[in-house]
């Protein structure tokens, strides 16, 4: 393997990426296909070339819900590990059909994983723990399996906007005015379409409200909506983050223990209510008294529910809320193009944190590099 294994890939003046991840809701891995041109001194071009969403058979969602909030041995996260690793590389293959390419067209892999874990602060009472998170999906099946090395700014302008992802949570990217790299900061607001999926399936067996439509049929519950506005996490100050551990199974028990004589279609309604406020009320307390803001720009799979659009752009108004697929960026791949973004930066060399967002100490060159058996180490010609 040659000094420097990337050499290759990184002199091509267009690279070719595939972009990997699966949310919090692990209903499926998304994969996109990305072509990122280098501009020197300016922002990189990037083409959208083909992308696919690959639901997960439900045994495998079943487990990894399971392994969300429940004990579970090192023996089955090992062998759901090596099992993701297939199922991610399924995707990506996919990918690549999508765009009309062949695997030996593309450059790189960048695999978000499945987060399984995510512990924000450490215990204080325990000086050997500390904030951790884990992903699955193991790198070296995915480079095995598709022989492609893989590796674990869009919507800024002259205006003051907001980059809303609505996934299992729901979490914002602040984009000031005139944005410049360090005055960008993010984080999580609460739940979006997590517990309304939990009672989706709980009342109707279905996987989701399609369309919002139990969640339209329904009537808010005051009481109970202001009960979930009280959770310490939604009015918390930033830097905060949120998952299963906050929002999963647990917390859905112990809402249907308190609130389960409320009609089912009345739950919805007040769960999607609650992912609206959640995001409203994030936005005026932590945002707006910082500088201006004129757009929403939403994405991820809640901009699908009507009714979760319709709550959101009354609590946010007067901000003006727009899907990011008028940007020319489909709603559904935008998580896995940013992956290739991610992956790209790594390639070049170059930070893709942004310490003030994650906590992070210092910038880092984010990732670890797999090869395929058998690489040359200098990339695809």
């Amino acid at each position: 393997m040659t000094a420097d294994p990337f050499a290759r890939i990184r002199a091509k003046p267009t690279k070719t990426i595939i972009g990997l991840i699966s949310g919090t809701s692990a209903d499926g891995i998304t994969a996109a296909a990305v072509e990122i041109t280098d501009r020197p001194g300016e922002r990189p071009g990037i083409s959208l070339r083909g992308w696919t969403t690959t639901p997960y058979p439900a045994g495998v969602r079943q487990r990894l819900v399971d392994m969300f909030t429940e004990p579970a041995t090192m023996q089955e996260a090992a062998s759901l590990n090596y099992l993701l690793g297939e199922l991610f590389a399924s995707a990506a293959l996919a990918a690549a059909r999508a765009a009309g390419y062949g695997m030996d067209s593309v450059d790189l892999i960048a695999s978000h994983g499945q987060t399984v874990a995510h512990v924000a602060a450490g215990d204080p009472a325990n000086p050997l723990s500390r904030a951790a998170t884990l992903q699955l999906a193991e790198a070296a099946v995915i480079a095995e399996r598709t022989g492609r090395p893989v590796i674990l700014l869009l919507l800024g302008g002259p205006t003051g906007r907001i980059a809303l992802n609505l996934g299992g949570i729901s979490n914002l990217t602040v984009l000031p005015a005139g944005t410049r790299r360090e005055d960008v900061y993010a984080f999580d607001c609460g739940p979006a379409n997590m517990i309304i999926d939990g009672l989706a399936r709980r009342f109707f067996g279905e996987p989701f409200d399609r369309d919002g439509a139990h969640a339209a049929r329904g009537r808010v519950h005051r009481e109970m909506l202001a009960s979930l506005m009280n959770h310490p996490f939604i009015a918390a100050a930033p830097p905060k983050a949120a998952g299963h551990e906050q929002f999963g199974r647990p917390f859905l028990q112990d809402l249907l223990a308190r609130w389960g004589t409320v009609p089912a279609e009345d739950l919805l309604a007040t769960a999607t209510a609650f992912a609206a406020q959640a995001v409203a009320l994030n936005i005026s307390r932590h945002v707006l008294p910082r500088h201006p803001v004129e757009e929403l720009i939403a994405s991820g799979g809640g901009v699908h529910n009507p009714t979760l659009l319709r709550d959101l752009t009354a609590a946010v108004a007067p901000l003006r809320v727009r899907r990011i697929d008028e940007f020319g960026v489909p709603s559904d791949a935008k998580e896995a193009l940013a992956f290739a973004l991610l992956g790209h930066a790594s390639l070049m060399g170059l930070p893709g944190n942004l310490p003030r967002v994650t906590g992070a100490r210092h910038a880092a060159v984010l990732g670890k590099f797999t090869w395929p058996p058998g690489a040359a180490g200098d990339g695809p010609a």
